[in-house]
C-alpha cells in the first residue's frame, strides 16, 4: 500500500463529510487535502481510542517529531510521506501541523469550558486552523479568504458539538461553556444523565443560532476571486448545515440520545450539486 492510498482508505473509512468533498478535486489537490485529512485523524484517534492519558502524551509527542521529521525530508509514516510532495509546494506551515496536535491534547486534560471564548480557543486549534490549511491547498488568491476559512472551521467545528452533545457526554465531555449552561439553568448533570428538557432545548437553538450565524458570517467573507478554488470548502459547508437543519427540524434536545447522521447518497447529492451550482 503506497502512502496516498493508505490515506485514501484512512479518510474512506471515516465516512467523514470531508471525505464526500474530496471527490471532484484535481489530483494533485485531492492527494494533499486528503493526506491532511488522514494527519487529522491520526491524530484525532490517540486522543479518542488511547484510555492511558501517558501513553496518549508519548504518542502525541511522537506525532510532534514526526513533524520535524516531515518539514527536514525524513518522514516515517505514512501519512507524513504522503503529506512530504506538498508541504514545500504549497508552503504549508509547520506551526499548523503542530497547533491541530496542541488542540487534539487539549481533551486530555480539559472536559469543561467556562467561557465561550475558552471554546472557542479550542475550536480554532482542533478546526479553525485545518480550515486555514485547507483553504492554502484549495488555493487561495485573496488573503480574505483566511478569514472565511478560520470562521467555516469554527462553524464546522461547532456542529460537531451540536451534533455529539449526548455521545461526548457519556465520555465525561460537555464542550458546551459553563456560563450558558447556567444561563439556561441546564445542570451538567442533565448532559450527563441524556436528559431531555425544555431548558435543554432552548440552550441548543441558542448554539443551532450561533452555528447558523457563523456560516452566513464565513460565507459573506470568502472573496469572489476564489470562489471557485474554494468549492470543497463549500461542499462540507453544505453537508454540514443540512446536518445543522436536520437536527433543528428532529428536535435539538434528541442529540442527548441520538446522533444523527446524513446518508452516504445525501452527502453525494449534496456534494455533487454545490460542487457544479456554488
Amino acid at each position: 500500500m503506497t502512502p496516498d492510498q493508505y490515506c485514501e482508505n484512512k479518510a474512506a473509512q471515516s465516512g467523514s463529510s470531508f471525505y464526500y468533498s474530496f471527490r471532484f478535486l484535481p489530483l494533485q489537490t485531492r492527494l494533499a487535502i486528503t493526506a491532511l485529512y488522514a494527519f487529522c485523524r491520526e491524530v484525532d484517534d490517540v486522543v479518542d481510542e488511547t484510555h492511558d492519558e501517558g501513553v496518549a502524551r508519548t504518542t502525541l509527542n511522537w506525532w510532534r517529531s514526526e513533524v520535524g521529521n516531515l518539514y527536514d525530508g525524513t518522514p516515517q509514516h505514512p501519512v507524513t510521506r504522503a503529506l512530504q510532495p506538498h508541504v514545500g509546494r504549497l508552503q504549508l506551515p509547520r506551526e499548523q501541523l503542530l497547533q491541530i496536535i496542541d488542540g487534539m491534547e487539549m481533551d486530555l486534560t480539559q472536559a469543561r469550558y467556562n467561557a465561550f471564548a475558552d471554546l472557542r480557543e479550542y475550536c480554532y486549534l482542533v478546526a479553525s486552523v485545518v480550515g486555514l490549511l485547507s483553504a492554502r491547498i484549495f488555493g487561495v488568491t485573496d488573503e480574505r479568504t483566511y478569514q472565511y476559512a478560520e470562521k467555516l472551521g469554527l462553524a464546522f467545528q461547532l456542529t460537531n458539538i451540536i451534533r455529539d452533545v449526548g455521545e461526548d457526554a457519556r465520555r465525561g465531555r460537555i464542550y458546551l461553556p459553563v456560563e450558558e449552561l447556567q444561563r439556561f439553568n441546564v445542570p451538567a448533570a442533565d448532559l450527563l444523565a441524556c436528559r431531555e428538557t425544555p431548558e435543554f432545548t432552548a440552550l441548543m437553538q441558542f448554539q443551532i443560532e450561533r452555528a447558523e450565524s457563523l456560516y452566513a458570517e464565513a460565507l459573506a467573507a470568502l472573496p469572489a476571486a476564489d470562489r471557485k478554488a474554494q468549492r470543497a470548502g463549500l461542499v462540507m459547508a453544505a453537508i454540514y448545515r443540512a446536518t445543522l437543519d436536520e437536527i433543528k427540524r428532529d428536535g435539538p434536545a434528541k442529540v442527548l440520545n441520538q446522533r444523527l447522521s446524513l446518508t452516504p447518497v445525501r452527502k453525494l447529492w449534496l456534494a455533487w450539486k454545490t460542487w457544479w451550482f456554488a
